[in-house]
């Protein structure tokens, strides 16, 4: 978890950089498209203002998708270079503080979220799959019957 220590913030800002694991994110992608297999990185400056937090930073998150168009796998980077998070600590609005630290894990994973593209392409203009020629069915030596088609069938009705 992503937890700063209120106490550390009483004199001066923190900064705190590292890697959050996939696991502790607690995603639960519900898409097939998309999956997220390395850990989020952070660069972040905690500030304590004088009845709220600031952080400020950068949010990087690796993604392995599947284009929508043409189901080929690629990488996509969500960067959130410079992401900002106002933390009230008095009001109706007030986070929740235990042992005097503050969890930022789901305010990262909610924006985050927000970021995940909706339908993820390869590249903008991508064709989608290209189309094959039809195979033509192989002659049943020389018998060239043909069924008629239901709505031939259909035209015969006088209605």
């Amino acid at each position: 978890m992503l937890k700063i220590n209120l106490r550390h913030l009483e004199n001066d800002e923190l900064s705190v950089a590292g890697k959050l694991p996939v696991a502790e994110l607690d995603l639960e992608l519900k898409d097939d498209l998309l999956r997220v297999e390395a850990p989020l990185e952070y660069d972040l400056t905690v500030q304590r203002l004088e009845d709220a937090i600031l952080v400020t930073g950068s949010l990087r998150l690796m993604l392995h998708c599947e284009c929508v168009r043409c189901l080929k796998p690629f990488e996509q980077e969500l960067d959130l270079p410079d992401w900002t998070l106002h933390l009230p600590l008095t009001g109706e609005d007030a986070v929740s503080i235990k042992n005097d630290c503050l969890d930022l894990t789901p305010f990262v994973r909610e924006d985050m979220l927000l970021e995940f593209p909706q339908h993820p392409l390869c590249k903008p203009d991508c064709g989608g799959i290209k189309k094959t020629k039809a195979v033509q069915p192989a002659k049943n030596g020389g018998n060239n019957e043909t069924k008629p088609s239901a709505w031939a069938e259909l035209n015969k009705l006088k209605l």
